[in-house]
């Protein structure tokens, strides 16, 4: 893939990941900046999903750990090392952070 490709996709996941906060009944606020998106919850606990251009994945930094993401055949952004989605890894940090079960459909 294209380092332009790259950003493309990096770009939509991006807005992805901000249609399915705003859609959530999560109370967070979260910002965007170039290819990162910050989401912060009311206890002060962060999640970063950040796009990381030269390598071609997209990085997930919460309290629970951090995770590196790549597109598999299908599309769909996979962990590099557990495979797990970044739409279920996201959901999950969410819901531990915020105290509540959080499903956020993006990709």
């Amino acid at each position: 893939m294209s380092e332009q490709q790259f950003i493309t996709q990096c770009e939509q996941l991006l807005a992805s990941i901000e249609d399915a906060l705003d859609e959530s009944e999560l109370d967070v606020d979260f910002q965007r900046s170039g290819h990162v998106v910050e989401i912060e919850f009311d206890n002060g606990s962060k999640i970063v999903v950040n796009g990381q251009v030269p390598m071609r994945e997209i990085w997930l930094a919460a309290p629970s750990g951090a995770h590196h993401y790549r597109q598999d055949e299908a599309g769909r952004w996979a962990d590099t090392r557990s495979d797990e989605f970044l739409s279920q890894t996201l959901s999950r940090c969410a819901s531990a952070q915020s105290g509540q079960q959080v499903i956020l459909k993006v990709e």
